[in-house]
């Protein structure tokens, strides 16, 4: 493993501890709304300081976005993106789908990539060029190549409701083409479940770079493909993501295309 992966993955660990400490005492949190139906907990906090006193440590001269305290540290070719705990609303129900997601970026461009589901113990890693694994086991998508065999991932708007319409109408003409749709509540395993195999497609808008980052790379190094509703790569800005198999992605990507309301970024 990559000595810059290693240092995430011990963040990812200490992240882990704090969110596990947690769980178990999950009525005495103090839940705060950052917007209709964003929530974050004081672990969200303390799980991301720990992750950024674990890559501060290792690398003071390397800048950091995350998800609650924002941009911080200098200018620098890297850059780390940090969710602490991906799920939040998940996890304040103690329903076990929540994970931890830490990518770098050197130049903007994904380098490095971590996924921790601190439930099971499954930790997802990639680094570029390098191939994605699971619990150090390698991983690649799916075989599967017709949409109609495929079990598609989403997850429906919860902070701005603008497009929900144009949701449901991606959402059940694929539910009447697709062995199954479903939506557990955290991009980022998610992703990490269509780079292992486990989901054919994926599809979102609305999200941020954090959700999305160290996802995004463990598909690419599986063998999949990921995209914006466009086909480009500039998912990160537009916060809207296909993601799948190669030939699933085919498929997908036009059936989503064919709801885009015209006001929406790509």
């Amino acid at each position: 493993m990559h000595p810059t992966l290693n240092i995430a993955v011990k963040a990812a660990r200490r992240a882990a501890t704090v969110i596990n400490r947690a769980s178990t005492q999950l009525d005495l949190l103090t839940v705060q709304s950052k917007s209709p139906n964003d929530f974050v907990t004081e672990v969200d906090r303390a799980a991301e300081q720990a992750i950024i006193e674990v890559l501060r440590d290792a690398f003071p001269g390397h800048g950091i976005l995350a998800e609650e305290s924002g941009e911080s540290g200098p200018e620098s070719e890297f850059n780390w993106i940090i969710d602490p705990l991906d799920g939040t609303t998940n996890f304040i129900h103690g329903f076990p789908q929540y994970a931890i997601s830490i990518a770098q970026t050197k130049n903007g461009a994904l380098e490095h990539a971590v996924v921790y589901d601190p439930c099971t113990n499954e930790l997802f890693t990639a680094s570029r060029g390098s191939g994605a694994f699971l619990n150090d086991r390698r991983i690649r998508v799916s075989r599967r190549t017709r949409l109609n065999d495929s079990l598609i991932g989403t997850g429906f708007p919860f902070r701005q409701f603008d497009n929900v319409d144009a949701y449901l109408a991606m959402f059940k003409e694929l539910t009447q083409k697709t062995a199954g749709i479903r939506r557990p509540g955290a991009a980022s395993l998610d992703l990490a479940y269509v780079a292992c195999g486990r989901l054919d497609g994926f599809w979102e808008m609305g999200l941020s770079p954090w959700d999305m980052a160290a996802g995004v790379l463990l598909i690419q190094e599986a063998g999949g493909l990921v995209s914006d509703l466009s086909g480009e790569a500039d998912f990160m800005a537009t916060g809207n993501v296909v993601a799948g198999t190669p030939k699933i992605f085919g498929q997908l990507l036009p059936i989503i295309q064919a709801y885009r309301p015209a006001n929406m970024q790509a």
